[in-house]
């Protein structure tokens, strides 16, 4: 049977992390814990679960998960944030695989997202996402902060059963990683030299809303659905507005 390290990067996760590690104790057979210097007690809580915690500034979303990934003794690696967990139908269904994980290339599972009060059935889900992969043919990419995992190959299972994500205890909350996320990208975009025109903030957050809320039926969601669907288009419309105005400022 092969052999899954876990990994995970944190940052004051005092109040989820707890439910992500106990998610892993069946699957896992080590977990790998990244912190970028957390304050509360996240790292007391991660003791009780693994040794193997390694302290480290924040170097990106991407970055740091890579480090974590080097830091694993095997190649198969199982990804999950600290606000995520394995449902017991998913961490069967990885169960399932472990003893022929190489028949596939990587491994992806639907991610469904509690959001203040409710949990999101049309918005946000399915969210597919790669997060069990080997090492040697796979990593983390994309740009910050929405990391991806790459993979080398298109043979990508789907697992039966959801990854469930604690998002925002709030709208406040939500608010707050808005102005963090779009800062992060806009300074991406700037980075790549992207084009970017005055109708880009108007044109990516209305088409996000109208992706969301209509063709992913967001409406179904109720009025949680439709606080996903504004805030995620005015994450779109802030972004793009943020390299607009550097771009003005230099």
């Amino acid at each position: 049977m092969a052999k899954i390290s876990a990994c995970i990067i944190s940052y004051n996760e005092e109040n989820k992390i707890e439910d992500c590690l106990k998610s892993l104790e069946d699957v896992a057979d080590e977990i790998i814990v990244v912190d970028s210097l957390s304050t509360d007690k996240t790292k007391d809580i991660v003791k009780k679960y693994t040794d193997k915690i390694y302290d480290q500034k924040f170097l990106g979303h991407v970055e740091q998960k890579n480090l974590a990934v080097e830091k694993a003794n095997y190649d198969w690696i199982l990804s999950l944030d600290c606000d995520e967990r394995l449902t017991d139908e998913l961490k069967n269904s990885i169960l399932n695989v472990k003893n022929h994980l190489e028949v596939a290339d990587g491994y992806r599972m639907a991610r469904k997202t509690f959001y203040v009060y409710r949990w999101l059935n049309h918005c946000w889900y399915p969210d597919f996402k790669v997060r069990l992969f080997n090492r040697k043919s796979a990593k983390w990419g994309g740009t910050n902060p929405h990391d991806r995992v790459e993979v080398d190959g298109d043979n990508i299972v789907t697992l039966k059963g959801d990854m469930e994500h604690y998002s925002f205890n709030s709208i406040s909350e939500h608010i707050k990683t808005i102005d963090s996320f779009t800062e992060i990208g806009a300074q991406e975009i700037l980075k790549k030299n992207k084009s970017v025109s005055l109708v880009s903030p108007f044109t990516h957050g209305i088409w996000t809303f109208i992706k969301l809320y209509i063709f992913k039926r967001g409406f179904l969601d109720g009025f949680a659905g439709v606080v996903v669907a504004v805030l995620s288009g005015m994450h779109a419309f802030i972004k793009y507005s943020k390299v607009i105005m550097y771009k003005k400022k230099v």
